[in-house]
């Protein structure tokens, strides 16, 4: 019953990002707390979080180091202007993620999410042929299927259609895409790296012919697809991206907002491949989701490219209010404190082969038309309801969220990418409970 105290929760003024709103508002799921693995809503139901918030989870919800850093950081500095000054943790944050990169990539630029890591490192791209002489270099190649977020920089390098469709009038000039890596037909129920697909990375070379490699800024991929459904690339796919790049003289950009910080059991996909890029775009879990906070880390030879002119000179007209906002930064402090001194990044690399196991023990259950994983990270393909596309994969995530499991869908694709603090009875549970949500659709 509402009272003067509790008055009923009003729902229109707020437009929900990527929803059905008029769905969601008729029938509504509020978030009500988060503890460890787990996500409690209003009405009372728990909730598995089966993909870490949206990627970004991997310590769990409210982990107390992280919360309390947050706490006391707000009561010592709220907000440091990120122009002509900075504050003590910006700088230490910065030479944290330095030491987790890849070799020779020390230098780490700020942003406050995602899409803005990935314009910002186009940015980069631009600024850095300029500096060498090369104005000529203005193309961005993408790869079909690729997310990199929303800016018009990431959804013009983006190959998902229904993030392009209506905003193809505002998208960056001189964009080229790659095919994408996945084909049902040579890699369905492949267990972690597909044997096939190396060669499309050749496509690269039809595109340089096209355009002339002395128009190419840059090539973004994500290592591991992950919004479109954890497309997983080919053995020595991207050993032959980073050797095309390299000779014909384009940057390499790696989104790792997704992969970075653990997810595939190294700290980068970079690493976990041995494939060093130029760029790595990340976010989510550096701040465990806590605070919004994103960035680009660079090899040292790119940034000091731009650190030209008097000294005086700003090198790079770029930045954003909150750019290494304070509390965010705690946040990623604390949060990288965790991973290291609870080992979870080896956890989730523990955790990842008994994800593989799981996973595709639901092969043969009814609609699944493919499995797919790469470290803790899977995804179940289900085939489409004649007719209704899309259907089955909300409906198994209506159905889901009534059996203790929170699925994140695209399309009729469900992903899975647990939290890192997981125990192996939970990861499947997890399974056994889709196991029953895929017996009950139609």
């Amino acid at each position: 019953m509402n009272d003067i105290a509790n008055p009923p929760l009003d729902l229109a003024s707020y437009w929900l990002p990527f929803t059905s709103n008029r769905y969601f508002k008729s029938r509504p799921k509020l978030v009500a707390s988060g503890k460890d693995a787990y996500l409690e809503l209003v009405d009372g139901r728990r909730v598995f979080d089966c993909l870490s918030g949206l990627w970004c989870t991997p310590l769990g919800h409210s982990h107390p180091a992280v919360v309390s850093a947050v706490q006391s950081q707000v009561a010592e500095l709220d907000y440091a202007p990120a122009f002509q000054l900075g504050h003590p943790k910006v700088f230490a944050l910065a030479s944290r993620i330095a030491r987790l990169a890849p070799s020779g990539m020390n230098r780490v630029f700020f942003t406050n999410s995602g899409s803005e890591g990935v314009d910002t490192a186009l940015k980069i791209a631009l600024a850095y042929h300029q500096a060498r002489g090369d104005a000529r270099r203005t193309r961005m190649i993408g790869r079909e299927r690729g997310y990199h977020g929303v800016g018009i920089g990431g959804i013009s390098v983006g190959g998902i259609g229904a993030n392009r469709r209506a905003f193809t009038a505002l998208g960056a000039p001189h964009v080229d895409h790659l095919p994408h890596t996945y084909d049902p037909a040579h890699m369905r129920f492949t267990r972690g790296q597909p044997s096939w697909g190396a060669h499309l990375a050749d496509d690269l070379e039809r595109i340089v012919a096209l355009h002339d490699a002395s128009t190419i800024a840059a090539v973004i991929v994500e290592p591991m697809q992950g919004s479109t459904g954890v497309i997983v690339p080919p053995k020595g796919y991207l050993e032959r991206l980073r050797e095309i790049c390299t000779r014909h003289g384009i940057l390499l950009i790696f989104d790792e907002v997704i992969t970075g910080f653990g997810r595939v059991g190294a700290n980068f996909a970079a690493q976990k491949l041995g494939v060093t890029p130029d760029a790595i775009v990340f976010a989510k879990a550096v701040t465990n989701g806590v605070v919004p906070m994103g960035g680009v880390i660079v090899r040292q030879e790119i940034h000091d490219a731009l650190m030209t002119g008097p000294d005086r000179a700003i090198e790079f007209f770029h930045g954003y209010t909150y750019s290494g906002h304070p509390l965010a930064c705690a946040a990623g402090l604390a949060s990288l404190d965790v991973l290291e001194s609870e080992n979870l990044v080896s956890a989730a690399a523990m955790l990842g082969s008994v994800l593989e196991e799981a996973v595709h023990s639901l092969q043969e259950e009814p609609h699944v038309a493919d499995v797919r994983n790469f470290g803790l990270a899977a995804a179940v393909e289900l085939r489409p309801r004649e007719g209704q596309p899309t259907q089955r994969g909300f409906e198994a995530f209506e159905r889901g969220i009534d059996a203790g499991i929170l699925l994140r869908f695209t399309g009729d694709i469900l992903a899975l990418a647990p939290p890192f603090i997981s125990t192996p009875e939970q990861i499947w549970h997890m399974i056994e409970s889709l196991r029953g949500v895929l017996r009950s659709l139609r």
